[in-house]
């Protein structure tokens, strides 16, 4: 479905995505990111588990285990990188998976690292085998295994590395291989915000960008905002464009309502893409159970998008439900989107 070129799938991309986007390192929002544990909102127990963690090997005059974060995109994993990098007073330096394509690409980043330094690889999982292998004794040993020519000829030499701080991020856990994962001495998993820590993390937002909003425009915000912290963030700012134009700059929650409608962004938070796979679930295949791969050809949309982006959060809300036959649309879900179970393939 599209209107003017532009279709309902890209705008629901706008507002949720599996990757950081362009505008996630603008500086307006870099720096609503907090720059210390302590400033942290919300993940109560992993940010217990890194306080305990740093100050240990402060108190040991030793370097931090290497840290594995996992979860849906847009909950933190990278701002806890950069907080890491902040508490050991390393440098940061940041790639992804896919980015390191061949053994020299990591083996150039690594011999920049000094003492202390934080690497961050986000998108982990996407690592290729041989890239993989070459991080093994880099973790483990802080060392490179240099193969000189081949067959009779060849010889190995060994480099050292600095000691640094590994911290991997990946939404598909599942597809870490055993000896990588359990390379990493910390390992947390995030999950979606509380509304009360999105709420708070809104006025901290809007406080950091000089935008009034009263107490019932915060809490419909963090209601809509899919119980992620980016997607919160990203809302505000539309909303900030929508009052500053419509309603004299202040937010209240008729503005961050009307925004939001305007957005395509339903009460629960729902995208048009979200509707969309939720309505062809039920439209097509009479609620289901019925196959990723199936809704993705009805969509025509990449099966990796609906697993990743779509999929977590109407898997926590209790919208879909993933069995071993398939997915199935939830009684909720039919409620939702106005349908009646018993008419839904008519």
């Amino acid at each position: 479905m599209s209107t003017d070129g532009f279709t309902f799938s890209n705008l629901g991309r706008k507002i949720v995505d599996s990757e950081n986007l362009p505008m996630d390192s603008e500086p307006e929002i870099v720096s609503l990111r907090p720059k210390k544990l302590c400033q942290y909102i919300g993940q109560k127990k992993t940010i217990e588990t890194l306080k305990i963690g740093i100050e240990a090997a402060r108190q040991r005059n030793e370097i931090l285990d290497h840290v594995l974060f996992h979860g849906p995109p847009g909950l933190g994993k990278t701002t806890l990188a950069h907080i890491i990098s902040n508490e050991i007073g390393g440098k940061l330096m940041v790639t992804s998976g896919p980015a390191l394509e061949k053994g020299g690409d990591l083996i150039g980043m690594l011999t920049q690292l000094e003492n202390g330094d934080v690497f961050f690889i986000d998108e982990i999982h996407r690592l290729s085998r041989s890239v993989e292998e070459l991080l093994y004794p880099a973790m483990e040993d802080f060392c490179i295994d240099f193969v000189f020519d081949k067959g009779m000829h060849a010889r190995s030499h060994r480099f050292r590395l600095k000691q640094f701080v590994l911290v991997g991020a990946t939404t598909r856990v599942g597809l870490l291989s055993s000896p990588l994962r359990h390379r990493f001495g910390i390992f947390r998993n995030l999950d979606f915000y509380s509304t009360e820590d999105l709420e708070t993390i809104v006025r901290r937002s809007a406080e950091l960008l000089n935008q009034t909003i009263d107490g019932d425009g915060a809490v419909e915000l963090a209601m809509r905002s899919r119980g992620t912290p980016r997607i919160a963030n990203r809302l505000l700012k539309r909303v900030r464009d929508y009052a500053q134009v419509k309603s004299h700059g202040h937010i209240d929650r008729a503005a961050v309502v009307e925004a939001l409608e305007l957005e395509g962004v339903d009460a629960l938070g729902l995208t048009p893409l979200d509707r969309q796979y939720l309505d062809t679930i039920i439209t097509y295949y009479n609620g289901g159970p019925v196959g990723i791969e199936a809704v993705a050809a009805t969509l025509q949309e990449e099966t990796d998008t609906l697993v990743d982006v779509v999929e977590p959060f109407l898997l926590k809300i209790g919208l879909v439900v993933r069995t071993s036959s398939g997915r199935r649309a939830s009684e909720a879900a039919f409620a939702h989107m106005g349908w009646d179970r018993g008419c839904a393939s008519t």
